[in-house]
């Protein structure tokens, strides 16, 4: 998404923060959010489901877990081949689909 475009969204965003701190929304806002947050978690869920496939084909080959695997790579303890960075890569987007997930089902920050 282009920066305008961004912006754009953020403003209505904040409109609709704003709708909802002074208590006027409307159950189809309500209801239209609910929507799209379940939305965003499926589609979410199912990438994440995904990688862990991917990641889990990782350390089956490797006979490392991925835990394990990405404190050795961030420490410099592995070498350059592509398919560890591959893994990491992996390993990053799903720790951020976790962090997704974790945001649009309403978790508070720890």
């Amino acid at each position: 998404m282009g920066t305008a475009a961004s912006n754009l969204t953020a403003q209505r965003l904040s409109t609709l923060a704003q709708i909802y701190r002074r208590g006027q929304a409307s159950p189809l806002m309500d209801r239209a959010l609910d929507k799209v947050l379940a939305y965003e978690a499926d589609v979410s869920r199912q990438q994440l489901a995904q990688l862990q496939v991917d990641l889990a084909e990782f350390e089956q080959r490797y006979h490392l877990s991925s835990d394990e695997f990405y404190r050795q790579f961030q420490a410099g303890q592995t070498d350059d081949r592509l398919d560890y960075t591959e893994w990491a890569a992996q390993i990053q987007m799903a720790n951020n689909l976790r962090e997704r997930l974790r945001l649009l089902s309403g978790d508070p920050l720890p």
